[in-house]
């Protein structure tokens, strides 16, 4: 299945990499700027309009937004998730599906949130776009049917979520910085939405969808006068309301830098965030210095953590910081998903990098690009709608002054290096950064227990919910006996006897998944010697690697590449039906211990660069792991076996998960043996 890891991979990158490492265009002069000031009128019930005519283009945008204070939603967490989902599902009025075909035919967008809409198209139907806008945001329709099923819906995102290391990452991040009781800490389980009812859904849009707090943006091709009736018309009978204003206690930073670290034993990569809070608003007057401040540090592919950790180190495929704004408490972080290899060494560079903005001037070059990037986004994102729509929003919610924006770019070019470093100073901290680790204990913990030491950083254990937890237990030594021969030997009788093993001369496997949207096929032909895979994409062949005992080829978007000398040799020691039949004689791959897999103790075979993985129990082969280089990037490929079933007297893995940098599941629909496969098949 090596194979299999390599297409999947390639295929990965090859959609992934395609934007990346184009050179920044050269700044051209400053312009000036001119942005429309917005009229504004408010509704008795305190819906607060703002119009900001623009008629360059036949376009127009309507933003709702209801600037409520944040609040938790406790043992009911997922409540607001559900109202975003079922609100819009049509009306009072109209079902679901005359709703949507209407938008459709108008060629609009509409979209509904728990904290608002928003609706875009052309401005000849600009007052049914915002009829139907109103009609979705105050005459919704919920009904038990829909509730079920969008229930249903993310409930199996969330068990999509459970075997992504990223998903895992993002909310124990979070956990950690916030407290589990915080508005930005709580996270939404399976537990907490069974807990959620149809009446939750309709109270809480009752409690908080309501004007007191609500903006309504409109940009675009309108008249001022016309649309004011058209809004007060639609929105004037709204109900007057205020949502609670339910107040918390801000989190605290750690008292002192530390590591959490997160056993997950099947990361394939280590997700390495090195997190403080942060209350920055963006009328303060360091504003400005902070968000260059961390443009300079990992703001892009120019940043300082990318240059480093990618471009220097080759450990990752990129570094960034990022630090938020705004009322409300917040966090500054910087980070990267590295190779498990080099975790510990990669915190150590994340360090260097924040002690270095913080202590050091940066350069006059580094300056002036960072004050480009800004000045250059701002400047195309203010031809954007939704962009003056935000800005507009920002000036009421944010309470920034008037210029606030026609001063923006003369702000950014008066930071001055000595500006940065003491908002670096401010806002990075240095001495009470807390270090949240997500990876796979048996790969990473000796390299972290080693930088505690040394840098006298303490680790503290946590699962992946955040809760404290013990050490984890890695590399179970393996009981006397066992040797790699006797794994292979219980394998192969586990899949159906040496017998029934050998009696198989040739496999096809046909296999679906999906990947960033794309429906894939996998179609997989194996013999003594021989070996034939082939991935395609949407129905087109992406990608296709045949071996013989004398030859081979790839082919990838067109293009064949022969394999020759050692790659040639490589191939053709992969080609085959039941690898474990030629591993039984194989005296150098050895037994390094005993690792958790998916939950359960696995035997764990070195074979080179490769590691196979046996549960201790079943005896099947459940996972494998192969060390390997992808665009001068080295990068640990695993791919884990599930779903044994029984096919004509042997057992084959009906699905299979990759993780290469993302997730992939593969769903196998057919195992022909003995059949299916001739000899042009590797050809």
């Amino acid at each position: 299945m090596k194979k299999f890891i390599y297409i999947a991979a390639s295929l990965f990158l090859t959609i992934t990499m395609q934007a990346q490492d184009r050179p920044q265009p050269k700044p051209g002069p400053a312009p000036s700027i001119n942005i429309n000031k917005p009229q504004s009128f408010v509704l008795k019930n305190g819906l607060k309009v703002l119009v900001v005519e623009n008629h360059k283009l036949p376009r127009v945008s309507f933003n709702l937004t209801l600037d409520n204070a944040p609040y938790a939603e406790g043992s009911k967490k997922g409540v607001s998730d559900l109202l975003s989902s079922m609100i819009g599902n049509g009306t009072q009025t109209k079902n679901k599906d005359a709703f949507n075909e209407e938008i459709d035919f108008l060629g609009a967008n509409i979209n509904y949130y728990a904290s608002g809409a928003s609706a875009n198209g052309l401005s000849r139907y600009s007052k049914r776009i915002l009829e139907l806008m109103a009609d979705g945001a105050l005459n919704p329709l919920f009904v038990q049917e829909e509730f079920d099923k969008e229930k249903a819906k993310i409930i199996e995102g969330l068990k999509s979520d459970e075997k992504s290391v990223t998903a895992i990452a993002r909310r124990v991040e979070n956990v950690l910085t916030y407290g589990k009781d915080h508005y930005k800490g709580e996270f939404t389980s399976e537990e907490t939405l069974k807990n959620v009812t149809l009446d939750d859904v309709i109270n809480n849009y009752n409690t908080y969808f309501v004007p007191a707090n609500a903006y309504l943006v409109i940009v675009g091709d309108v008249k001022f006068k016309s649309v004011k009736k058209e809004v007060e018309k639609l929105f004037g009978k709204w109900k007057v309301a205020t949502a609670p204003q339910t107040t918390y206690s801000d989190p605290k930073d750690v008292q002192y830098s530390q590591i959490n670290f997160i056993d997950t034993p099947n990361a394939v990569q280590s997700e390495i965030a090195l997190v403080n809070l942060t209350k920055l608003k963006m009328t303060d007057k360091e504003y400005f210095a902070v968000i260059l401040a961390n443009q300079v540090l990992g703001g892009g592919g120019e940043g300082r953590l990318f240059l480093n950790l990618r471009e220097k180190h080759g450990w990752t495929y990129g570094a960034y910081s990022s630090i938020g704004s705004g009322k409300y408490i917040n966090k500054f972080r910087s980070g990267s998903s590295v190779r498990n290899a080099v975790t510990d060494s990669a915190v150590v560079e994340v360090f260097n990098e924040l002690k270095r903005i913080r202590t050091e001037l940066v350069s006059e070059e580094d300056l002036r690009n960072a004050k480009a990037k800004y000045v250059g986004n701002f400047v195309m994102q203010i031809e954007k709608p939704s962009t003056i729509a935000g800005y507009a929003l920002n000036q009421e919610t944010q309470g920034l002054p008037e210029d606030f924006y026609e001063n923006y770019i003369k702000n950014i070019n008066a930071v001055t290096a000595e500006d940065i470093r003491n908002a670096a100073n401010k806002f990075f901290l240095a001495d009470q950064t807390r270090v949240i680790i997500v990876g796979k204990a048996a790969d990473v913990l000796q390299g972290l227990e080693a930088l505690s030491k040394r840098e006298k950083l303490p680790i503290f254990y946590f699962d992946k919910y955040g809760n404290p937890a013990q050490k984890p237990e890695v590399k179970k030594p393996v009981p006397a006996g066992v040797t790699a021969q006797t794994v292979l030997n219980d394998y192969i009788k586990a899949i159906g006897g040496e017998k029934a093993v050998k009696n198989v001369k040739t496999i096809a496997v046909i296999s679906s998944g999906t990947i960033q949207g794309m429906a894939l096929e996998l179609n997989m032909k194996n013999a003594a010697k021989k070996m034939s895979v082939e991935m395609k994409a949407n129905g087109i062949s992406m990608m296709k690697e045949v071996v013989n005992d004398k030859a081979g080829y790839s082919v990838q978007q067109g293009k064949r590449k022969d394999f020759t000398g050692e790659e040639l040799i490589e191939k053709q020691a992969e080609a085959t039906t039941f690898k474990e039949l030629a591993l039984l004689t194989n005296k150098e791959i050895t037994v390094t211990g005993i690792e958790n897999i998916n939950g359960a103790d696995a035997y764990a075979l070195k074979n080179g660069k490769s590691t196979l993985y046996y549960d201790v129990k079943t005896g099947y082969k459940v996972a494998e792991s192969e060390e390997a280089e992808q665009r001068g990037q080295k990068m640990v490929q695993t791919t884990y076996y599930q779903d044994y079933k029984d096919v004509n007297g042997l057992k084959f893995p009906y699905k299979i998960l990759m993780n290469v940098g993302i997730e992939i599941e593969f769903t196998t629909s057919e195992v022909k043996i003995n059949e299916g496969v001739t000899e042009a098949d590797f050809k």
